[in-house]
């Protein structure tokens, strides 16, 4: 009751809809010296737990370069000073309470080498056999005495540290995974070294203790409290690895480091690669059907004979790669990297390379049937004899492209930029060429048979030995262009610009040159037989004293014939 007048006075306060003196603002409910002084002590509590986290990363340091000194120290029997059990329990203590990091790592190699007190032959064996017997797991599936994961969960436990039984174990195994992909990376760059530390993951190939899905079975073993844990903890440490032949189906690799690693034979089908780098390992005659590596990084990479059919590789990076002969077919490479990349005798039938960048790489021989290259960077690329039958390069740059002896028969080349690209005894029959730009060319013995050419640029060309008969090349522009002995039969020339044209020796039977614009042009035993010239520009044109002009249609429709071939045919007014 004591506080009615109160509650009422505030009341009166809110009808009359001013705030009560007596109340202070919610704003100053906290004042400028309490938020100072709680900014500094959050300032305060982050700096002690960074301490504190230098701290715990000193002390492992510390114990981890202890540790792997004395467990290969040996008494005057020859015998390990500290034993086989007592070692694995000790592995477990140490390396089972979270992941190593690539700086500790880093800090850990440098202080063994600076202080030379470790024997790496001896420390590889006795990893290298707790590595083993922790991958058939034998230390999980042990008794209670003899359980060191077990062991280490009480003792964690009774520090009141929350982790379970499985997440020790795979800490412990991975922990030791990494410590001996570091041991067999700093031994290859020692020539003393190199041929006495091996580390197969999966174990060396040909061998009794080769298991080919081993480290397939370590990677679902990770994975299994988290998707993707083997690759946060270990991808940054394969590199350079052997895995040669092993078995890594269906495994998520996401952004692991492989760098220069050996993969030679490895089967990686259906795995998810995505990000992954490759730069400069070996993966000859892999298997990589159907695996995702979109955005991974190929540099350099050899691939030669590998299996990548089907395989995603939106926005790789590939170039420099070797591919000869690999089977890319049906593949995804839109937007790929792939300059300088070797891809002769490669099969990327059915493939989709749009967007693609290809300069100056090898497709010699290459098989392309069906394949999406629309608006695909190929220039000065070389296509010498590949099988680009049926294939869609609509929009492409073969600019200096050099494509001898290529089938582009029924190919798709709507807008294709062949200007000064070398096309010698290239198979164009049926193509659909409208909008192509083919000026300067080399079209030298090339075929062209019902190829569509009508508007095509095809200025200064060489096509001395073509074969152009049936084809459509209305309105095209082949001012300047060398038709010198070309096949021509039946061939629709009308209103194209043959202006200072070489057509001597050429066959234009039953060709339609209806107003085309024949300006001197050459047509010097030109054979001409049932040829329509009707409305054609014959001005200053060139023609041989034993021309024969008998079957060619139009003559008196002609506009501006000279007055000598006037004269020879008889039209003279």
């Amino acid at each position: 009751m004591s506080q009615l007048p109160q509650v009422w006075k505030l009341l009166q306060n809110y009808v009359k809809g001013s705030r009560s003196q007596d109340r202070p603002l919610k704003k100053n409910l906290v004042s400028p010296t309490f938020l100072h002084f709680r900014n500094n002590r959050q300032k305060a509590d982050k700096h002690l737990k960074t301490n504190q986290d230098n701290l715990q990363k000193d002390i492992l340091l510390q114990k981890l370069q202890t540790k792997l000194e004395i467990w290969t120290n040996s008494g005057d029997d020859g015998e390990f000073k500290v034993s086989d059990r007592q070692l694995y329990a000790e592995i477990y203590d140490l390396l089972g309470s979270s992941a190593l990091t690539s700086e500790i790592v880093d800090k850990l190699t440098n202080l063994l080498i600076t202080e030379n007190q470790w024997q790496p032959i001896l420390l590889f064996q006795r990893l290298a056999s707790f590595y083993l017997s922790w991958c058939h797991g034998e230390f999980i599936d042990a008794p209670p005495s003899d359980n060191f994961p077990q062991q280490k969960l009480m003792a964690m436990v009774a520090q009141n540290q929350a982790i379970g039984l499985r997440q020790i174990d795979i800490y412990t195994g991975l922990n030791v995974l990494i410590l001996l992909l570091e041991l067999h990376r700093y031994a290859q760059m020692q020539e003393a070294l190199r041929h006495q530390i091996n580390f197969y993951p999966s174990g060396e190939p040909d061998t009794e203790s080769f298991f080919t899905s081993q480290l397939l079975r370590v990677i679902h073993y990770s994975d299994a409290i988290e998707i993707g844990n083997f690759s946060n903890i270990v991808g940054e440490f394969l590199q350079g690895a052997n895995l040669q032949a092993a078995y890594l189906g269906d495994a998520n690799l996401t952004d692991v480091n492989l760098n220069g690693a050996n993969l030679t034979g490895a089967y990686l089908g259906d795995a998810n690669l995505t990000g992954a780098s490759f730069q400069d390992a070996n993966l000859a005659g892999a298997n990589l059907g159907d695996t995702n590596l979109s955005s991974a990084n190929l540099q350099g990479a050899n691939l030669s004979h590998a299996d990548l059919s089907s395989a995603n590789l939106t926005g790789a990076n590939l170039s420099g790669a070797n591919l000869e002969r690999t089977d890319l077919s049906h593949a995804d490479l839109s937007s790929c990297q792939l300059n300088d990349t070797e891809l002769c005798h490669a099969n990327l039938s059915g493939a989709n390379l749009r967007d693609a960048i290809l300069c100056r790489a090898n497709l010699a021989n290459a098989v392309l049937f069906g394949a999406n290259l629309s608006d695909t960077n190929l220039k000065n690329v070389h296509l010498n004899h590949a099988d680009l039958c049926r294939a869609d390069l609509s929009g492409a740059d073969l600019s200096d492209a050099i494509l001898n002896g290529a089938n582009l028969s029924d190919t798709i080349l709507f807008s294709t930029n062949l200007s000064a690209a070398s096309l010698m005894a290239t198979d164009l029959s049926y193509a659909k060429l409208n909008g192509a730009k083919l000026s300067d060319a080399k079209l030298n013995g090339a075929m062209f048979l019902g190829a569509d050419l009508s508007g095509v640029d095809l200025s200064r060309v060489i096509l001395n030995d073509a074969d152009l008969s049936g084809g459509i090349l209305s309105e095209a522009d082949l001012s300047g262009a060398d038709l010198s002995d070309a096949v021509l039969l039946g061939t629709d020339l009308s209103f194209a610009n043959l202006n200072h044209a070489n057509l001597s020796g050429s066959n234009l039977s039953g060709a339609m040159l209806n107003g085309a614009d024949l300006t001197e042009a050459n047509l010097t035993y030109t054979i001409l037989e049932d040829t329509d010239v009707t409305e054609a520009n014959l001005d200053a044109t060139h023609w041989g004293e034993k021309q024969q002009w008998e079957g060619v249609r139009g003559l008196e429709t002609a506009l501006n014939v000279p007055v000598m071939l006037k004269k020879q045919l008889g039209l003279d007014e």
